[in-house]
């Protein structure tokens, strides 16, 4: 078996990954999958944020009991090895540390050698670890579809704590500029915000209408011919599934400062400007 995790501190689109990442590996080496929750608390219903409008099965099937305790144990105390191996049963994905102090991760290819009875750990967003799976990947996050018509844009707008770091933040000049660029493909494009944060993105787009409700969020961006989005793991997949049209921020984590600190967010099928 291949294990997973979903820590609390995660949402949704870094569960996302996490699962898909698992499930591919699982899939692969032919055996089965499973997923575990830092910390193990009772409420199953919290633990993964997708459930009111995704069902990815029983994520936690055939897990005993002393291996969930045994990986919560590993992982809140930080006792993964800082390099990736496979040690105990464990495997966390390459960390590199930049010039700037900053964590940076890209595809780590040890993941091709990870054996079965691994627990994995990393945040698996390089489209590298799932692309030879799309059509299982679709399968797996199926939700029900959503009628946008084809002159809507949507835009995925990030505010809460992103707005507080002003190298995570995008800039006015980055959304001026994504609909400039959709309007050039159709002068009527209307548009629409989808966000976590809806006072921030009324703020920022007066005049477009915003939506908050991580369902409708996901759908819109899973079903949007058109769409803008942020830097945020939330909008990743959807748009990656969608192959539609999809703008991004160039260097992702630190458009405005121009660096590629995350190479990992690099998706062949977006537009990055």
């Amino acid at each position: 078996m291949i294990i997973g995790n979903f820590y609390q501190s995660s949402g949704l689109g870094n569960q996302l990954h996490r699962l898909v990442a698992t499930r591919v590996k699982a899939l692969d080496l032919g055996v089965e999958w499973g997923m575990i929750y830092i910390p193990n608390d009772a409420n199953k219903e919290k633990r993964f944020k997708g459930a009111s409008f995704m069902d990815i099965g029983q994520w936690d099937k055939g897990i005993k009991t002393e291996v969930v305790h045994y990986t919560e144990y590993i992982l809140t105390f930080n006792k993964l090895p800082s390099e990736p191996e496979v040690s105990i049963g464990n495997w966390i994905e390459k960390c590199v540390r930049d010039d700037f102090g900053n964590d940076t991760r890209s595809y780590d290819p040890e993941f091709n050698f990870i054996e079965d009875n691994t627990i994995i750990d990393g945040e698996f967003q390089d489209e590298r670890y799932w692309e030879h799976r799309e059509k299982e990947v679709n399968e797996w996050l199926k939700v029900e579809p959503l009628d946008m018509p084809d002159d809507l844009c949507v835009i995925g707008f990030r505010g809460g704590e992103f707005a507080l770091y002003p190298d995570l933040f995008l800039t006015k000049e980055y959304w001026d500029e994504g609909i400039k660029m959709m309007r050039e493909i159709n002068p009527n494009m209307r548009f629409e915000v989808h966000t976590d944060d809806p006072v921030l993105a009324q703020q920022c787009f007066p005049d477009f209408k915003v939506i908050h409700d991580i369902g409708i969020n996901w759908r819109g961006m899973r079903y949007a011919k058109y769409a803008i989005i942020a830097n945020s793991s939330f909008f990743i997949l959807p748009r990656w599934l969608n192959k539609g049209i999809t703008i991004a921020p160039r260097y992702w984590g630190r458009h405005n400062t121009k660096v590629w600190s995350l190479p990992q967010n690099y998706y062949s099928r977006f537009i990055y400007i």
